[in-house]
């Protein structure tokens, strides 16, 4: 059973810090708390060759997503529209939320 991820969370708006892709924009798909990994939409393209399967499909080069290190991302606010560290805030009501550090924002849960 794989656990969740205390930081990022699946949609969230993440920024690459390091890499091929250093510098993009996109949204995680993908969260593997077990690895420390992410997917992220349409960033860290890899060509796979695949051979053509027994009941008609199709054998060729395909282009998908690769995971990438949770260390080499950093969420991004969607008030400040910036790259920020991620603060924890408990409310009255008990419930733990996610907050930016630069603007104070609650970041979608």
């Amino acid at each position: 059973m794989s656990k969740k991820h205390p930081i990022l969370k699946k949609n969230d708006k993440v920024i690459i810090l390091s890499g091929k892709d250093k510098g993009k924009i996109g949204s995680v798909l993908k969260i593997d708390a077990d690895k420390s990994s992410a997917i992220v939409e349409k960033l860290n393209i890899v060509k796979r060759h695949s051979k053509a399967g027994a009941k008609g499909a199709k054998g060729g080069i395909i282009e998908k997503e690769s995971p990438i290190h949770i260390s080499n991302l950093m969420l991004v606010c969607n008030k400040c529209a910036e790259p920020a560290r991620v603060g924890r805030r408990i409310l009255e009501d008990g419930t733990k939320v996610r907050t930016c550090k630069k603007c104070g924002e609650l970041l979608g849960e």
